[in-house]
C-alpha cells in the first residue's frame, strides 16, 4: 500500500514538473499557432482583393489563397516547434531528402502545376475562348494548375496537360469564330445581286454577328462557274448551328430566285477508230 503511495506521489510530482517547465511554453506555442491563423485568414483576405485585379477564375484565386494560408500558418507553426525547443535541423534535412524523392518521383505533375501557373499568370487564354494548340482544338472548358480542358461541338472534351501547352504556337481565336462558306453560282449569274441576297441572309440571321463586318465577294473563278466567299463572324457556341443556317437559306433562296448553283461538268469527246 505504501509502495503505491509513493509511486502515485512521484507520478505527481513529475506531471507537476512537467507542467511547470513546459506549461507556459505549448500555451505559448498555441498562442503562435492561433496568431498564425488569424495572420493566414488577414493574408488570404489580402491576397484575394489581389488575384480579383488580375481577373484570375475564382477556382484557381481561391487555390492560391489556400496556399498562401497555409505557408503562413507553417511558418508561424515552426516559430511554435521553436518555443518548445525543438530542434529543426534534423528535421529540415529529413523533409529535404524526402522532398528530393518526392520531386523525382513527380516531375511530371510538377512540370504541369509550372505550366498551370504560367498559364494563369500570363493569360495566353480564357475560359470560353476557342483555341487550337497540339493538334488539338476547342472551347476552353477549364484551366486548372494540372490540365486544360476542351469542349468539343459533339459534347465530348479533351484534357491535355498544361505542360504540353506551355511552348507549343497556340492559335486563339478568341470569342468568336469565322465562317468560311464557299457558293458556287454561274457565269451567267448577275453576281452583284447574288451577293446583296447574301448579304441580305446574314442581316437576317439572328447568329450571325454585323460588328465585325461579315466578308462578302468573288473568291475565285472555277472552270464551271463563280465562287462567292462568304466569311461572317459567330459567337463560339453559334459556330456549327450558323453554318447549317447559312448554307440552307442560301441553297433555298438561290433556288427561288432561279440563280443556278453549278456542278462539275467533263467534256467527253469520243474519237471515232478507223476500219
Amino acid at each position: 500500500m505504501d509502495n503505491s503511495l509513493q509511486t502515485l506521489d512521484q507520478v505527481r510530482a513529475s506531471a507537476i514538473d512537467m507542467a511547470v517547465r513546459f506549461g507556459p511554453k505549448v500555451l505559448v506555442a498555441t498562442l503562435i499557432l492561433f496568431a498564425g491563423y488569424m495572420v493566414g485568414r488577414w493574408a488570404g483576405r489580402v491576397l484575394e482583393r489581389l488575384l480579383v485585379r488580375f481577373k484570375l477564375e475564382t477556382e484557381v484565386r481561391s487555390l492560391l489563397v489556400s496556399i498562401a494560408r497555409i505557408v503562413v500558418l507553417g511558418l508561424f507553426a515552426i516559430m511554435a516547434l521553436q518555443n518548445l525547443g525543438i530542434e529543426l535541423l534534423p528535421l529540415v534535412a529529413g523533409l529535404g531528402v524526402a522532398g528530393a524523392g518526392i520531386a523525382l518521383a513527380m516531375q511530371g505533375i510538377l512540370g504541369n502545376v509550372a505550366a498551370g501557373l504560367t498559364i494563369i499568370f500570363t493569360r495566353p487564354f480564357h475560359v470560353g475562348e476557342y483555341i487550337s494548340i497540339v493538334k488539338e482544338e476547342g472551347e476552353v472548358l477549364d484551366i486548372s494548375l494540372f490540365s486544360t480542358t476542351l469542349g468539343h461541338p459533339d459534347r465530348s472534351k479533351v484534357v491535355i496537360p498544361n505542360r504540353k501547352i506551355v511552348g507549343e504556337i497556340l492559335h486563339n481565336y478568341g470569342w468568336i469564330r469565322q465562317l468560311n462558306i464557299a457558293v458556287g453560282v454561274s457565269y451567267g449569274t448577275d453576281v452583284n445581286g447574288a451577293l446583296r441576297l447574301v448579304e441580305e441572309i446574314l442581316h437576317s440571321n439572328s447568329r450571325v454577328l454585323q460588328d465585325p463586318k461579315p466578308v462578302l465577294g468573288v473568291a475565285r473563278l472555277a472552270e464551271s462557274g463563280v465562287t462567292i466567299r462568304v466569311s461572317p463572324w459567330v459567337n463560339v457556341p453559334d459556330y456549327d448551328a450558323a453554318v447549317s443556317e447559312v448554307n440552307k437559306t442560301i441553297l433555298e433562296t438561290f433556288r427561288s430566285r432561279n440563280i443556278a448553283i453549278p456542278l462539275p461538268q467533263c467534256e467527253v469527246t469520243m474519237l471515232g477508230s478507223r476500219a
